[in-house]
C-alpha cells in the first residue's frame, strides 16, 4: 500500500483549492495543516501539497521525466461524470475532452483532469459487474 505521496507545487493556495476539493469528493479528509503545506488522508495514505522553499524550479512539466499524473479510483461511471462536469470550477481543465470517457481505451472509463499547475489527476470508474448482460466480465 501506498504510505504518502507529495506534491510541490508553486502556489499553495491555489492548489489547496483544487486538490482540496477533488480529495474532498473523494473521500479523503484534511489531515495536516502547517505553513507551507496542506495534506489529506484516505486509510493509511495521504497526499501533501507543499509549497517548499527548497524547489529548485517554479513549474511542473508532466511530460518531462518524473510524475506523470495520479490516478484515483472515483466510483461508478456515474460519480466520474459527475466530477468531470464539477471540476472546471475547481480549477480543473479536462484533459483529451474529444475522447472523453475512453481516452484510456475502450475498457477504460476515466476523466483526465490538469489543474493550474500542469499536474495531472486521473479518475477511473470501477468495473461494472459482471452478469448475464455482461458476459464478457467473467
Amino acid at each position: 500500500m501506498l504510505h504518502h505521496v507529495e506534491l510541490w507545487v508553486p502556489d499553495l493556495p491555489r492548489a489547496t483549492r483544487s486538490w482540496g476539493w477533488l480529495l474532498g469528493r473523494l473521500g479523503w479528509r484534511p489531515y495536516r495543516s502547517w505553513e507551507n503545506g496542506r495534506s489529506w488522508r484516505l486509510g493509511g495514505t495521504y497526499l501533501v501539497v507543499e509549497q517548499s522553499p527548497a524547489m529548485s524550479a517554479g513549474t511542473h512539466d508532466r511530460l518531462r521525466p518524473g510524475l506523470n499524473h495520479l490516478a484515483f479510483h472515483a466510483g461508478p461511471a456515474t460519480r466520474v461524470d459527475a466530477l468531470a462536469a464539477e471540476a472546471p470550477d475547481h480549477g480543473w481543465t479536462p484533459l483529451f475532452p474529444d475522447r472523453y470517457p475512453h481516452a484510456g481505451g475502450p475498457g477504460h472509463y476515466a476523466a483526465y483532469l490538469v489543474d493550474a499547475d500542469g499536474f495531472e489527476a486521473e479518475l477511473v470508474a470501477s468495473a461494472p459487474e459482471a452478469g448475464p448482460d455482461r458476459p464478457e466480465l467473467r
